[in-house]
């Protein structure tokens, strides 16, 4: 399997409109690929919390569109990122956005673990409920964004649900970098899957962004890594790799499940 990952810049001074329009232009020129990756929030930043109301779309609303037409002509999957969703009843959301090969809306994920501590995205939008996973050509991705990398039983819950690749859009800051590469390692050793994660260069709101998207493979090897700056970071690997490493090193089968607190 090829992905590319499209680790975009969000400079405050390029519109909405002007942004999807070359991140379309971006996915486009990764044909080729079997899968291109977006990252978290892109069309207003991860951090321009005042922006999520005023550019919230519909599921179905120009970035859909966009993006659609964008896998459509590139004849990739593509993971588009994730959006400020504007439910039909006004409710916001951090939605994630999977299109097929033809240009067909395969999957979206509303993000569950919300950032912001009850300030920011936490207070502003809602959270999502459900595990989402993928079946493609070859493999099943199991999806999550952002400040989900913390949580490790979302991702437990995923790899049950079968997925083998994980895909993580995000607009990590740039203080906790070393946090960003250590999690994601430690998602792929745990779950024994590879580990897809997408960041954002720039700066948000006024708040610098890590960059370093980052491919990991079951054994906690990372296979790639970008800078800092806007980047399109490609990687070969071989999905058949996580049922081989499973098999060579069974610790999911080890699990002791059910676990309760002594006295209770």
């Amino acid at each position: 399997m090829r992905a590319s990952l499209i680790q975009i810049a969000v400079d405050e001074g390029e519109s909405v409109d002007s942004r999807r329009e070359r991140v379309a232009s971006l996915v486009r020129d990764q044909a080729g690929a079997d899968l291109v990756v977006l990252p978290e929030l892109w069309t207003t930043g991860a951090f321009a919390f005042e922006e999520f109301g005023r550019e919230a779309e519909p599921l179905v609303g120009p970035t859909y569109e966009v993006m659609a037409k964008a896998a459509s002509d590139a004849g990739v999957w593509l993971h588009a990122g994730s959006i400020p969703e504007r439910d039909e009843a006004g409710r916001l959301y951090n939605r994630s956005l999977v299109f097929s090969p033809a240009g067909e809306l395969a999957a979206s994920y509303r993000k569950i673990h919300r950032f912001g501590f009850d300030k920011g995205e936490a207070v502003l939008m809602g959270r999502g409920e459900d595990l989402v996973t993928v079946p493609v050509p070859g493999t099943t991705l199991g999806l999550a964004t952002c400040y989900d990398l913390r949580f490790p039983e979302l991702f437990r819950g995923l790899v049950d649900a079968g997925a083998e690749v994980l895909v993580l859009p995000a607009g990590w800051p740039e203080r906790r970098r070393a946090h960003w590469t250590l999690l994601a390692q430690a998602r792929a050793v745990e779950n024994q899957a590879f580990v897809l994660a997408c960041g954002t260069a720039g700066t948000h709101a006024g708040v610098p962004q890590a960059g370093h998207s980052i491919v990991v493979d079951p054994w906690g090897e990372v296979l790639a890594e970008a800078g800092s700056g806007e980047e399109i970071l490609t990687v070969e690997f071989d999905p058949a790799k996580v049922a081989a490493t499973r098999e060579q090193f069974p610790a999911l089968k080890d699990r002791v499940l059910g676990l309760e607190t002594p006295g209770r």
